[in-house]
């Protein structure tokens, strides 16, 4: 059975790394998730400095709980990430992926989401435009640098299809993954984001095996912008279709509601409203 999961961003202090753990998981097993996404920051609840000591107090207050800790993600690929302009930010983001690999194993999830770079990103006006052959170029020379770590410790590494202009097609992506001929690397598919651009239903039976995580977004493609994400059941995502397309390929993961941003008012009934849609497209 597929596990019912929701991320630590969709919920009030979630982006900012400021939810106390505890209280995330203990209000995720409330409003019926079996499961949750913990995210690295480089600071935080849950950043860079986290031991395996405090890895192992989170996985024994989600037990007591009574919830899983399914798999993890991380903000901090925005900041630095392994195809940045800057070879000082390259060599950071090696550093940190390494950590990031290290939390995750002792968090005993197996993918934890990555984003090796971008072209441009949408949301940082600022920051330069890449060409799109340079930024494929540095992820394969930083992948190759962080891979042996993954695979000593049973990660998986989840390449996202994120608006970040590169890897825009399943059959990219699956040559890319297959590229490394390594187990630990894998595609983390995220519905809502390939809509502007796709149909999530292809990219999971081009993705097949390779598919690692999956996140549960939805959008309105007439929208056309960051103001088109919606919630569950309200957007163009096929679900009936996504879901045949989960079970064709064998996917037996979690999939993870990912709702951002929040509701300007009580943002809580958005995790609420996810976790029933998401029994719908469950069939629970």
């Amino acid at each position: 059975m597929l596990l019912k999961s929701i991320s630590y961003w969709a919920f009030p202090g979630g982006l900012e790394g400021t939810l106390n753990i505890k209280e995330f998981m203990t209000k995720a097993k409330k409003y019926g998730y079996d499961a949750v996404e913990l995210c690295i920051g480089e600071t935080g609840v849950l950043g860079l400095d986290a031991d395996q000591t405090y890895c192992e107090s989170i996985l024994k207050q989600a037990d007591e709980i009574g919830i899983k800790v399914a798999s993890a993600a991380s903000g901090t690929y925005w900041g630095f990430n392994l195809a940045g302009e800057s070879a000082a930010d390259r060599d950071k983001a090696v550093e940190a992926l390494k950590k990031m690999i290290k939390i995750t194993s002792w968090l005993k999830v197996r993918t934890l989401l990555t984003i090796t770079g971008a072209v441009s990103v949408f949301f940082l006006p600022d920051n330069p435009v890449l060409s799109y052959d340079v930024v494929r170029e540095r992820s394969i020379e930083g992948l190759k640098k962080v891979l042996p770590a993954a695979e000593e410790y049973g990660v998986i590494l989840g390449l996202e299809n994120v608006w970040n202009k590169f890897l825009l097609s399943p059959v990219e992506m699956a040559q890319f993954i297959d590229s490394f001929n390594s187990p630990s690397i894998g595609a983390y598919v995220d519905m809502g984001n390939i809509i502007p651009y796709g149909y999530p239903e292809q990219w999971l039976r081009i993705l097949g095996k390779r598919v690692a995580g999956i996140h549960f977004k939805d959008f309105r493609a007439a929208v056309g912008n960051a103001e088109g994400f919606v919630d569950l059941l309200e957007g163009d995502v096929n679900w009936p279709e996504v879901m045949k397309a989960i079970k064709e390929i064998g996917y037996e993961g979690p999939v993870v509601g990912e709702m951002i941003p929040l509701y300007k008012h009580y943002p809580e009934v958005r995790i609420a409203n996810t976790s029933n849609a998401m029994d719908a497209i469950l069939g629970r």
